[in-house]
């Protein structure tokens, strides 16, 4: 059995092996732990002087690898290219996106790092598996150290149509440091019809059939593998959060039983925010016999606290909730309730499970898996309803549920009444469809899929 090596932006160092911390990072110390192998990636700490060797603690059967990036490095890879350059550029936001050739570099200098302090650790039957858009180039990185061993690169995020993505003065060097791994895995069909446009019509490529293409003098598999959760695991806790007590048991609900509207967001403008509560006040606005008698409960943890246009979604999103509080609440009635906090995994089960509501409505997203814990956390006897975003990936899997643009306000004030006036026979059945989607692909499936298929490599034609 080949060793794995996962390479990601940050790794958390496991301290124990069976902590369910739920989530990604569950699912791959899992396939490390059964395979053996090296987690390896930035610690999340800037230091003045990173050492020259990655810092090494092994759990079990798994080394974890990390290293310390210096505030220049940080502030370049992280901060510059990665979070103001490629986060909205593949979120569809061109209007926030900066170009910076010093950022740029300071990305490769570090996907460099990297790859130099990656490459002394590898063994000659490693299968390498590399996530998401920090570390494009590392595949490519590593290849010209001489590294043969398989490698895939899954994209988490939305991969952008050509026209946005030639936007990008580096776009063609990414692209073809991109197709440096042997398998590409994406989200969604859309997703990977968009990298295939681009291959055919911007890159010079060729489509072969069987999901390989050739280009850059390369032969490449490309598949979809829908990212899944633990659905087993959130359904048991969605039933503890009743038996135990939890916080949700205690939010006040006026005369109904279940008159709560939830979402559950980082603080990102990709996540739709400011147009979620615009579409609320619009329920409000055209249904008013709702007015103190549902409340949106929106949680949203900060992140990316020193990008600027963080900063600014949060001063916008302030300024909403109190417009609208301002407008409509009542001495015994606010109608948003926004925390900028975290919860724990089991809290939130509990808020899913008490909500009669889950709203989802991201500008894009790649996938998003509130959208499916929402749906796995729900009472069989009494599930709530699931209004989606359009630009979600987990749209194309989630179909039961109340599909809705985010930009069109009316659209979506109308499918909250909707989903607040459904019968239970209805909702019953739309929630059915979602979890027989949710039981089928799971979060051990995805990532087995990928796997096995990256255990094929090379592939030929």
């Amino acid at each position: 059995m080949s060793r794995l090596v996962v390479a990601s932006n940050r790794v958390t160092v496991a301290s124990d092996t069976k902590a369910r911390a739920g989530g990604l990072a569950v699912a791959l110390q899992d396939a490390l732990q059964e395979h053996g192998g090296v987690w390896f990636g930035w610690s999340g700490k800037v230091a003045a002087k990173p050492s020259p060797q990655p810092d090494l603690t092994t759990v079990g059967r798994v080394t974890f690898a990390t290293v310390d990036l210096s505030r220049k490095n940080y502030n370049e890879y992280y901060n510059g290219f990665a979070n103001r350059t490629l986060w909205p550029l593949v979120h569809y936001r061109l209007d926030l996106t900066a170009f910076s050739q010093q950022n740029y570099s300071g990305y490769l200098h570090v996907n460099t790092i990297f790859a130099s302090k990656l490459h002394p650790l590898l063994k000659p039957k490693d299968l390498i598996w590399v996530h998401d858009y920090h570390l494009i180039p590392l595949g490519e990185e590593l290849r010209s150290k001489g590294v043969s061993q398989p490698m895939g690169f899954f994209l988490h995020t939305p991969f952008p149509a050509m026209e946005i993505l030639t936007a990008l003065p580096s776009h063609r060097t990414l692209v073809k440091a991109l197709c440096a791994y042997d398998l590409i895995g994406f989200q969604t069909e859309n997703d990977l019809r968009a990298f295939l446009d681009y291959i055919v019509h911007e890159a010079g490529g060729a489509i072969m059939g069987d999901h390989l293409i050739q280009v850059f003098g390369r032969t490449v598999r490309v598949e979809i593998f829908p990212i899944g959760i633990d659905t087993d695991d959130m359904v048991a806790a969605g039933k503890r959060s009743i038996q135990a007590g939890k916080k949700a048991e205690h939010l006040p609900t006026g005369q109904h039983e279940r008159d709560w509207i939830i979402g559950v967001d980082r603080l990102d403008y990709s996540k739709g925010l400011v147009e979620r509560f615009r579409s609320f006040q619009r329920l409000l606005e055209k249904h008013p016999a709702y007015r103190s008698k549902v409340r949106l409960l929106q949680i949203a943890p900060p992140s990316r606290s020193e990008v600027p246009e963080y900063k600014e979604i949060r001063h916008m999103l302030e300024a909403e909730a109190g417009h609208i509080n301002g407008r409509f609440a009542e001495y015994d009635w606010v109608p948003i309730n926004y925390l900028n906090k975290s919860f724990t995994r089991q809290d939130l089960a509990s808020f899913y499970r008490s909500s009669r509501i889950g709203l989802v409505t991201p500008l894009r997203d790649g996938m998003n898996l509130v959208a499916k814990e929402y749906v796995a956390a729900q009472n069989p006897h009494d599930p709530g309803v699931l209004v989606l975003s359009r630009f979600a990936g987990a749209a194309r899997e989630l179909d039961a549920a109340l599909i809705v643009n985010p930009f069109d306000f009316d659209q979506v004030a109308n499918a909250i009444a909707e989903g607040l006036e459904m019968s239970f026979e209805q909702r019953h059945e739309r929630w059915e469809a979602m979890m027989e989607k949710l039981h089928n692909n799971t979060l051990s499936t995805w990532r087995d899929n990928f796997l096995r298929i990256l255990g094929q490599a090379p592939y030929t034609i």
